[in-house]
């Protein structure tokens, strides 16, 4: 993949007058690398950070946070006073912590946000793996607490931090397998403030096979079944233990086949249960394609595990579902995706056939947030007396504003980007108890 101005996703920022030539400056000489023709700190500017967040389909660079050798005044601060290559600032204040705030305060730590839908903001998406290059330059004084000018340096400075957004707050280990001696790397997040007195719900998410390899980290960073769990505001609610397996190969397939590794997720589940204080009655399973697949091939085949699965984007042979028309399901598709729409249509017929209880409902993908939390709202309320709710996007709806790639499997891959992205969805799930 070829480089644009630095790498592709980096930051370049510059400060004030002489903008252009700060901008120049920041760029490779020839093909050197930024770090050429940066430093890592100045006279005043101590470091700088840049600020990742996973979306539906993407990690992206949200924010620079440039920390000082003393306290910057917030309200001499502008967005004319700086510059983005490539980028839009869409607020700017200081801070007395190096954290994004609603508010600014006087503090040694300048907060750039910038705009998430800039294109050179992605740093990992199916189309994108780069680093998070930053690089940036102050153009003009700037005032301190006392009013004293901090003034710029003479050469931009490149990002030698990285804050990764919930991401971070997952801990990678590796487990191996008593049975097969085979290892499976994974992601876990424990609630803050783990009590082993208590009990705590326990979401498996599994990937799909676009992320299949040996970085523990692609299953967190491709999209939000894992760290939308692991959010601030899904742990307020729900506080829960969040487990993300990074499988090495693929988990599942059209033929309806399971790898070794599902069986092996099992074994580490009941591993964490013998370590951590978990629900045994509010263990939940959640993926999309491959990932959804396994979950209902995991229900059939451990029916007393899960308390209730979250499935998207998946299907499975009819043939072999009918054990699961007494399960709690929750399963979302798109009418455009060729595979999972139909297929799930098949399962759904099956489960009806064996006493499940189903309610349905389609769903328009390009709603707002509250609208879709709505649409959740009024299927769970229709489908009370129901231990299975079916919805599906009305076509055309799942994919992004001004997107014209809809061919393929793109109906299919842009469903857990909205699904994912439904906090009442997740809402139901921790709703579910055996």
């Amino acid at each position: 993949m070829h480089k644009m101005i630095a790498l592709v996703g980096a930051v370049l920022i510059s400060l004030g007058q002489g903008a252009v030539t700060h901008a120049q400056e920041a760029q490779p000489r020839g093909d050197g690398p930024a770090i050429n023709s940066t430093v890592f700190r100045d006279q005043q500017m101590k470091s700088v950070t840049a600020v990742t967040q996973v979306f539906g389909r993407s990690q992206r660079v949200i924010a620079a946070i440039v920390e000082y050798d003393r306290p910057i005044r917030n309200a001499g601060l502008a967005l004319t006073d700086f510059e983005v290559t490539d980028r839009r600032i869409t607020r700017i204040y200081a801070n007395d912590r190096p954290d994004l705030a609603t508010d600014g305060r006087d503090g040694a730590y300048v907060i750039l946000e910038l705009d998430a839908e800039d294109e050179a903001a992605i740093v990992f998406s199916p189309k994108v793996e780069e680093s998070a290059t930053t690089v940036v330059s102050q153009r003009a004084s700037i005032s301190d607490l006392s009013g004293q000018p901090v003034p710029p340096g003479t050469t931009p400075l490149i990002n030698t931090r990285l804050k990764n957004l919930i991401v971070d707050d997952f801990q990678q280990f590796r487990f191996t397998d008593p049975q097969t001696g085979l290892s499976l790397s994974y992601n876990l997040y424990t609630p803050q403030d783990y009590d082993p007195g208590r009990a705590y719900p326990l979401v498996l998410f599994m990937h799909d096979a676009g992320v299949t390899g040996t970085n523990p980290l692609r299953t967190l960073q491709q999209g939000l079944g894992a760290v939308a769990f692991a959010s601030p505001r899904d742990q307020a609610k729900h506080p829960a233990f969040v487990l993300a397996p990074q499988y090495p190969v693929a988990l599942a397939n059209d033929a309806s086949q399971l790898s070794d590794y599902a069986d092996i997720t099992v074994r580490l589940i009941e591993d964490l249960a013998q370590r951590f204080n978990l629900d045994r009655d509010r263990l939940y399973t959640t993926g999309q394609s491959g990932g959804c697949m396994a979950s209902v091939a995991l229900n059939i085949r451990y029916p007393d595990l899960f308390a209730a699965s979250l499935l998207v984007a998946g299907q499975w042979d009819p043939a072999q579902v009918a054990p699961l028309a007494q399960d709690n399901l929750f399963v979302v598709v798109s009418q455009d995706d060729a595979k999972a729409y139909p297929g799930m249509n098949a399962i759904m017929e099956v489960l009806a056939e064996n006493g499940g209880q189903i309610t349905r409902a389609t769903w328009d993908g390009l709603g707002s947030q509250a609208q879709l939390d709505q649409q959740v709202t009024d299927l769970v309320r229709a489908g009370s007396d129901s231990n299975i709710l079916y919805a599906a996007f009305q076509g055309g709806t799942v994919f992004p504003p001004g997107d014209t790639d809809r061919q393929g499997a793109s109906g299919h891959v842009n469903t857990w980007r909205v699904a994912y992205d439904i906090p009442a969805l997740r809402d139901w799930l921790f709703d579910q108890s055996k």
